[in-house]
Parts: structure tokens; sequence; C-alpha cells
């Protein structure tokens, strides 16, 4: 008896720390590289594009009131134009997530003229809570776009910094 304890131990042990490897939300990605991203807002679809063409493609849930172009914050919209991705947060409250670069020059002098503020803080994240699938829930940001944990994980893990992204209507 005294033998299987540390066996049972060393066994269970190992099965603990496999399960928490496989936990991991970094994730590595050594495919083509994503060359673009487009976001088609009215067919809730994100895609990311190589050299050679599509690479992934993901269903989005989107703002709360995501017709038009995002004009100020708490408006609810997501941004249309041309942005670039730029910059990344591991410790998103939302698992993961990569910026846009909402508000553009444009976008700041619109809101500004109208007295407002544009808003910021754009993100491309996962889900509502752990194990919550956000396209369950279309349209529940406050104008960010949102994916699945795991889908999260892939665009965190194949989209660089730079990388410009297309938002359309």
């Amino acid at each position: 008896m005294l033998e299987r304890i540390p066996r049972r131990s060393f066994l269970l042990g190992g099965v603990a720390a496999f399960l928490a490897g496989c936990a991991n939300k970094f994730r590595s990605y050594n495919g083509p590289e994503v060359t673009r991203v487009r976001l088609y807002k009215s067919e809730r679809l994100l895609v990311l594009d190589g050299a050679q063409g599509v690479l992934k493609t993901y269903p989005v849930g989107l703002g709360f009131a995501p017709e038009g172009h995002k004009q100020f914050e708490g408006d609810g919209r997501t941004p249309e134009g041309a942005y670039t991705i730029d910059r990344r947060n591991p410790d998103s409250l939302f698992h993961l997530s990569v910026g846009i670069s909402y508000p553009s020059d444009a976008d700041v002098a619109f809101a500004t003229a109208q007295g407002k503020s544009p808003g910021g803080d754009i993100f491309i994240h996962g889900g509502p809570r752990k194990g919550i699938d956000p396209t369950n829930k279309q349209d529940w940001t406050a104008g960010c776009i949102a994916v699945t944990d795991r889908q999260i994980e892939d665009v965190y893990a194949m989209v660089r910094d730079g990388t410009p992204i297309d938002i359309y209507a």
C-alpha cells in the first residue's frame, strides 16, 4: 500500500502538469504571416489574410449599436475605416486582446468639433467571461470586436503589431 501512494501521487501530478500545460492561453504560430485583417461588420466576419489569400475567418460580436462608424465615446458603435493593430494586452479582462489604432486624427477632429470625446480602447478580444461564447450574445461590447476565447488565442498568436486592419460597414 505504501508503494501505491507515491506512484498515484506521481501519476496524478503528471496528469495535473499536462492539463495545466494545455490551459495556457499563449499559443505559438509558425504559419504564413498575417498581412492584413479585414472586418465585415454587416456579415459579423473577421478575416485574417496572408500573402497567398485567406488564412482564417471568425464569426464576431460587435458593439451594442453596431450600425455606422464610431463617432463618440459610449455610442456602442464599432469603428469603420483603415486602422492598424497597435498593441496587445495579455492581462485583458476579456481573456486576451489586440488593440486597434482608433481613434485616428480625423476621428478626434470630428468628435472635438462636436464637443465630445471620440472614445478609444477598441480591441479584438475574447468572450465576456470564461466558457461563454460571445457569438451567442451578439453585439454586446462597447464598440470592440469579440470572438471566443479560443479564437482570440489564435488571433493573438497570428497577428503582429503593425498589421493593417480594414473595417467595413
